[in-house]
């Protein structure tokens, strides 16, 4: 759900074979006490195989004002993986005969357009080119506000479309809130009924739901930002983000969830398939992510600072599942790291040492900068002892110290390198090398 500056979820893909094992806890502890004594992260993991529970832990705070300790039972938004959810919603509707994934949405929202050439398979693929809400600059000064289901019908209709339905696929988040009210109009029930008829209870899940305004006495987590120290972030309004990434729950509830999805439990066979034949980049509401050699399924997520990702891996019937409400560092490492002891891979425990930047240099780094490679502007500013960078219409993210005129942003792989004196900027992530401008 959440639009990040720069993004990937990329697990490695290699050639040699592991057979899935019980996992070093001893060692995968170590490596979870030092994100956490580094604040690095604060959040729960959960691995469970045939059914079972083989390594769970948590770290950090729930409401780190408060001095509020997760633990397995706190929840946790999820972002994105409600798509999941809301997808084997929709098959179920289809099993029912209540939908057609042939049919289109013109009777539903008669004011968006091609709307009458878009089907509820378009948008479980991301193939509508209806225009993504969360996309646009001016999201984040209004996705705390709470919005009605005409508002946002009318939000989505006026950004209208990036292209013609059924040509390709693009990730929108708009696809995925209004197959929420078309589940509600064709069951007359509201999502969070339904997600509580069709899936939390048959399954016994005990802490997930339809989130609400974040209440910690409720095991209700806050998400954070690290400055300094950990700083809450705005919270997005659930009444936006519906099926498309409004979803509360936990790492133990989210394998049990992903145990029944891919063993047949939620959905007859073929509709399972239906989900996992990916078109273009994407399933319906889940999405390939191996793990070297091994073939798995499942989404990742992120809305204001929470950051989760599920995964199930036949070879091995091993489910995963991570939920973040804080980083300071690569998620995606973690996930490899804890995969790697499950699959009988090696991974290091994690060492950090940081450059302390003098006040003179951070005050030599801030302003506006511009690139002719990229077509971005990048604004770092100090905040107390930390440099802060942002692109236009996008949210802020801290930078780390890491030696003279260089910075890093662990959670996207970002590096940054200052020449004060040229008033330039280096940017590299992912490989790419992008040069920049002081304005």
């Amino acid at each position: 759900m959440k639009r990040t500056f720069f993004t990937a979820l990329l697990i490695g893909i290699l050639s040699q074979s592991a057979l899935a094992q019980d996992p070093d806890k001893t060692k995968l502890d170590l490596y979870f006490d030092a994100l956490e004594s580094n604040n690095k992260f604060m959040g729960s993991v959960a691995v469970s195989r045939n059914g079972s529970i083989i390594y769970s832990r948590s770290t950090g705070f729930a409401d780190f004002e408060n001095k509020i300790k997760a633990d397995e039972n706190s929840g946790y938004r999820i972002g994105s993986i409600s798509k999941t959810f809301t997808s084997v919603l929709v098959m179920k509707a289809v099993e029912e005969k209540k939908l057609d994934l042939n049919q289109t949405i013109g009777k539903y929202f008669p004011t968006i357009k091609n709307a009458s050439k878009i089907t509820i398979e378009n948008l479980l693929y991301h193939r509508s080119g209806i225009h993504s809400f969360t996309s646009d600059s001016a999201y984040l000064t209004w996705n705390t506000q709470q919005k009605t289901e005409k508002e946002m019908i009318d939000i989505i209709a006026r950004a209208g479309i990036d292209f013609e339905p059924d040509t390709k696929s693009e990730y929108s988040n708009s696809n995925f809130v209004l197959l929420t009210f078309i589940l509600e109009k064709t069951f007359r029930k509201s999502y969070a009924e339904l997600l509580k008829e069709y899936i939390v209870q048959p399954l016994g899940l005990k802490n997930t739901s339809l989130g609400g305004k974040i209440n910690t006495s409720k095991k209700d987590c806050k998400s954070y930002k690290y400055l300094d120290t950990w700083v809450v972030e705005p919270e997005t309004d659930i009444s936006i983000p519906l099926g498309a990434g409004g979803i509360v729950s936990t790492p133990g509830d989210l394998v049990k969830f992903s145990e029944a999805l891919f063993g047949g439990k939620l959905l007859s066979s073929e509709s399972l398939e239906k989900m996992k034949t990916v078109k273009g980049q994407y399933g319906m509401g889940i999405f390939n992510i191996p793990f070297y050699d091994k073939a798995g399924y499942g989404h990742t997520g992120g809305i204001d600072g929470f950051i989760s990702v599920f995964s199930y891996f036949s070879d091995g019937n091993i489910s995963f599942a991570m939920t973040c409400n804080g980083s300071n560092y690569n998620t995606n490492n973690i996930s490899i790291a804890v995969l790697s002891a499950i699959f009988n891979r090696p991974y290091d425990i994690p060492e950090f040492s940081t450059y302390q930047a003098s006040s003179e240099e951070l005050d030599s780094y801030p302003g506006v900068y511009s690139s002719t490679q990229i077509p971005i502007k990048i604004t770092v500013t100090r905040k107390n002892n930390t440099l802060v960078a942002q692109g236009s219409g996008q949210p802020s993210f801290p930078l780390e110290a890491t030696e003279k005129d260089k910075f890093k942003f662990d959670q996207a792989g970002v590096v940054m390198e200052f020449n004060p004196a040229d008033h330039t900027m280096i940017l590299k992530q992912g490989g790419g090398r992008f040069e920049f401008k002081r304005d």
